[in-house]
């Protein structure tokens, strides 16, 4: 047997190695078990333990032979916890033109079939199956973003909250930290279904006795009239997008469906510094479980084990992004300590050479930025600081990030050989992306922009921005294409005056709700015209609780009512992309 000390047991003589009876919680991911503050799996196992709690985990079980992969623990004592892992299962599965995938960044080997389409449904059904009288909680990006009605882009058509489909007793949405924990002490003493429902940051099914008991509730429309009608959808989206805009979320959404309710209580506060630096300092064994060797590597780890998460949310607000309705608008940032305690960590792993492959969050450089008066963001209702234009409340001074990167680049190590310390990371790499319409407009961001294209990229910098047509931009929530061109001329200046050969890597999206064939043919004629190195145009795929998937599935803006042009069929969207290369 392997030794497998000091890893979340995700076997049976693995709990019985650890002296275990019983395990108190077992979490069910469709992603390998990669032990690493990066995956939600391990993130929720290791703040469980952290409690004194028994946790063990089952990692892409197989759902089509007998089942033996859900039987092999039995049940735990409190609750199954189910993900269907880092993306959603059916993005995860199939591109944009509904092609099924070759492979699978989470499994080793890359391999694909290993968890199946919808995957916190269907795991969640199976638990149920075999065990009907323990509670199933489902977390995670798949779960959290279905909660309530939505559009589903491979079924071309809405579908109900996953709690009707799932059969499971509650979704914790959002980033789950303070959610699993609450959830286990509601279920200490068994299934106790008056304390789960008063809780935060849950979604549950309930009658209509317990509904009309209820204060301060926004009653939305039914998933009936959703179907019904698009309009009713909209109304509902732009409920839900601007609750999820406050700062302070008091009201609990309710939605009918059939002849029950789905309740959504509100979210926690803001998660603190300290909090978010205690969920990254758990003893992660920052490594794939020991099960996996000789199975070959796991890319999603290869691409993300030395790399550093500063910070989380984002409040750039694009109508294609999920981070903002899972993570949050409002950014909470590391503090430095903890950022280099890590930077130390990942220093003494066997597989580091020197250089940290990124530094960074859902934008790079929103680490220590956010409003200068927080009285006036605890009021605000937009759901982006940077558009239609920035905020000016917004402090973008990237003062404290610079002084990060300075300092993780100075982090110092013990040498217990020589007896003395030494200087470990060689380079950091950004690599998680920068938003140019943040630069600070003191110096017009060519201080950060400087530093990292000289000190913190490695030949090629990457920026999304996404198009070049400001009626596209506008419904992307993106900044103006001329934010880019000033962009690609401090970058050409830059890259001149220190004679470096770095190349500016732009990305873009095509067949995005409002784009036409001609709106194409302009973003490839301003693409060639300033000489750019252009790789990839992402053909846009709908996702769950996104504004842009709304506006694909009506065909209208719902903030306006403005019809818009959509591009559905493949040929549609195949003849956008070739705009882009030729």
């Amino acid at each position: 047997m392997k030794n497998t000390e000091g890893w979340l047991p995700t076997s049976a003589r693995e709990v019985e190695a650890r002296g275990w009876d019983a395990v108190d919680v077992i979490l069910v991911s469709g992603d390998a078990y990669i032990d690493h503050p990066s995956f939600g799996a391990a993130v929720m196992g290791r703040v469980l333990e952290a409690e004194g709690l028994r946790v063990a985990i089952i990692p892409q079980p197989n759902w089509q032979d007998d089942l033996r992969d859900f039987r092999k623990l039995g049940a735990p004592r409190m609750f199954f916890g189910v993900t269907a892992g880092a993306m959603d299962s059916m993005v995860n599965h199939y591109t944009a033109a509904k092609r099924l995938r070759s492979d699978d960044a989470y499994t080793p080997g890359g391999r694909a079939g290993r968890r199946p389409d919808r995957a916190a449904t269907v795991y969640s059904r199976i638990l149920k199956q075999l065990y009907p009288h323990t509670p199933v909680v489902l977390g995670g990006i798949e779960a959290s973003l279905r909660r309530l009605t939505h559009y589903d882009y491979w079924d071309d058509g809405l579908r109900p909250s996953i709690l009707v489909d799932s059969g499971a007793d509650v979704v914790a949405y959002g980033m789950g930290e303070k959610s699993i924990v609450e959830i286990a002490r509601a279920l200490h003493n068994g299934f106790n279904t008056k304390l789960l429902r008063r809780l935060p940051q849950v979604a549950f099914l309930a009658d209509e006795a317990y509904v009309a008991r209820l204060d301060g509730v926004e009653v939305l429309n039914s998933f009936e009239e959703c179907v019904g009608d698009g309009r009713k959808f909209e109304e509902n989206f732009v409920r839900i997008e601007e609750e999820s805009n406050l700062m302070h979320q008091t009201q609990t959404l309710v939605e009918p469906v059939g002849q029950q309710f789905v309740v959504v209580n509100p979210p926690h506060p803001v998660m603190t510094t300290e909090q978010l630096d205690g969920a990254n300092e758990l003893p992660y064994k920052r490594l794939p479980h020991p099960r996996y060797d000789g199975r070959g590597d796991i890319p999603a780890w290869e691409m993300i084990r030395t790399s550093i998460t500063s910070h989380r949310g984002c409040f750039g607000g694009c109508s294609f992004c999920t981070i903002s309705a899972h993570q949050g608008k409002f950014v909470t940032s590391r503090s430095e300590a903890s950022v280099l305690e890590e930077v130390r960590r990942v220093a003494e792993m066997p597989y580091f050479k020197g250089y940290i492959s990124d530094i960074g969050g859902p934008s790079a450089n929103m680490y220590g930025l956010g409003g200068k008066d927080i009285t006036v963001c605890e009021k605000c209702r937009r759901p982006s600081c940077l558009t239609p234009k920035v905020c000016g409340n917004l402090d973008r001074n990237h003062g404290r990030l610079l002084d990060l990167y300075g300092a993780a680049k100075s982090v110092k190590i013990f040498d217990t050989r020589v007896k003395k310390f030494y200087t470990p990371v060689k380079k950091i790499f950004i690599g998680s992306g920068i938003r140019y319409d943040l630069f600070d407009p003191a110096d017009g961001g060519k201080k950060y922009l400087r530093e990292v294209i000289v000190n913190h990229t490695s030949g090629r910098l990457k920026v999304a921005p996404e198009h070049t047509e400001e009626h596209v931009l506008r419904l992307m929530r993106k900044p103006s294409w001329g934010g880019f061109e000033k962009l690609n001329a401090d970058f050409r200046k830059i890259c001149s005056d220190e004679g470096l050969k770095t190349q500016l890597i732009p990305y873009f999206i095509s067949s995005h709700p409002g784009c036409t064939e001609e709106d194409m043919r302009r973003l490839g004629e301003k693409t060639r015209r300033l000489r750019l190195k252009t790789e990839q145009v992402q053909d846009f795929t709908p996702t769950p609780m996104t504004l842009a998937s709304v506006m694909f599935h009506t065909g209208r803006n719902p903030y306006t009512g403005q019809k818009l042009y959509v591009a559905r069929n493949p040929k549609e969207k195949k003849r956008q992309k070739e705009y882009f290369f030729s």
